[in-house]
């Protein structure tokens, strides 16, 4: 058994952050899967953009969907739905064998509706008809805006990925969507058990952004060392939820624990450890999504042993240490939420230009 087989008897599932053709005809993610025990997987749409005009896998079917089709986000998500649906049935056997609880793959809807309730809330409903897999997660970012959408489709019976997560007020926000969600359900008549969803946190992003301020402010004590003491945190919040009166009465109703899930999980500094944000973030419930390198480097020398719950008076510390050195944790990931959200935008456009290219060349040969 290598750590990536050992780290699931410690409640932990590894996802894949990596979606594309490549990887699903060469037979690796299968192999992933068989021998690493992996868990799931995610796409958003920096890893569609990579894949897409990276390759020329898509070539014929940007050619055929525009014969149909001129809009070019019409095309992408019809080419993402294509790969999400192989993808979820490569994953079934996985779905199958742990009763529903891991073997999923999740599609992002659009990063222009973040800040868009009812066109979040339209565009899930019609992806997740599309997709029409039970092994899928339709994403929804974190965002204000985002939180009643995340209730709207879970109530739904919608398995919904809420990412782009940094900041634990928001957190507790959206462990009240997902419990609101549930109830909403329950009261119409509708099954519980089989609504699944995670919130997933973006950590080493929370390092890039505040490590230079306390270098500058000579804190070197805290370099490195914010994102997994929010993390613990996060997963503070996660045991108080699933504790409560109230989400033990989702639960004798038959539901599904909602797991913190990890990204963002390489390490952006080569200071750090290639496997820093994956053995102290060890523990029940949780799930952490590597990039292919995070994954290789883990198998390789990945040490695992429960930690989430380990050393959480300090990271109590590391929290309170920042604050009292001036640096307001929740103003730091507002701002990473909405860079992250421009990111996505970024890659979105330069996406759809990619799907644009590619139908003139094909003018062109005509």
């Amino acid at each position: 058994m290598n750590p990536l087989n050992k780290i699931r008897k410690e409640g932990q599932s590894i996802w894949l952050d990596l979606l594309d053709r490549e990887i699903m005809n060469s037979g690796k993610l299968q192999s992933l899967i068989d021998n690493d025990d992996l868990g799931g997987l995610t796409s958003n749409p920096s890893i569609f953009e990579k894949a897409i005009s990276g390759s020329s896998d898509y070539n014929e079917d940007i050619a055929n969907f525009s014969k149909e089709e001129d809009d070019n986000a019409i095309i992408f998500f019809d080419m993402a739905i294509k790969d999400i649906q192989r993808a979820a049935d490569m994953f079934k056997p996985v779905f199958d064998k742990t009763n529903g609880k891991d073997g999923f793959v999740s599609l992002e809807v659009s990063p222009l509706l973040a800040r868009n309730t009812v066109g979040t809330i339209k565009q899930v409903r019609e992806l997740w008809k599309k997709v029409d897999r039970k092994n899928v997660m339709i994403k929804i970012p974190g965002t204000e805006e985002g939180l009643p959408a995340i209730r709207e489709c879970l109530s739904e019976g919608i398995n919904i990925n809420i990412t782009l997560l940094f900041g634990l007020p928001r957190y507790r926000e959206i462990t009240e969507a997902f419990m609101g969600g549930l109830e909403d359900r329950l009261k119409e008549g509708e099954p519980i058990n089989n609504v699944a969803s995670v919130a997933s946190f973006f950590l080493s992003r929370i390092d890039v952004m505040v490590d230079p301020m306390l270098k500058k402010k000579r804190a070197d004590d805290l370099v490195g060392e914010v994102a997994i003491a929010s993390a613990k945190k996060a997963y503070q919040i996660y045991l108080e939820m699933i504790s409560s009166d109230r989400f033990k009465k989702l639960e004798a109703n038959g539901a599904q624990r909602q797991r913190v899930l990890w990204a963002s999980t390489s390490s952006k500094d080569p200071a750090f450890s290639d496997v820093k944000y994956v053995e102290p973030l060890i523990g029940k419930d949780t799930i952490n999504t590597l990039p292919m390198d995070t994954i290789d480097a883990f198998r390789d020398h990945g040490k695992v042993t429960e930690t989430i719950t380990q050393d959480i008076d300090h990271a109590r510390k590391v929290m309170n240490d920042l604050k009292a050195g001036g640096i307001d944790i929740n103003e730091i990931t507002q701002k990473l939420e909405d860079e992250g959200i421009e990111k996505f935008k970024d890659a979105y456009d330069k996406l759809l230009k990619s799907i644009d290219s590619q139908k003139y060349k094909k003018r062109l040969e005509k």
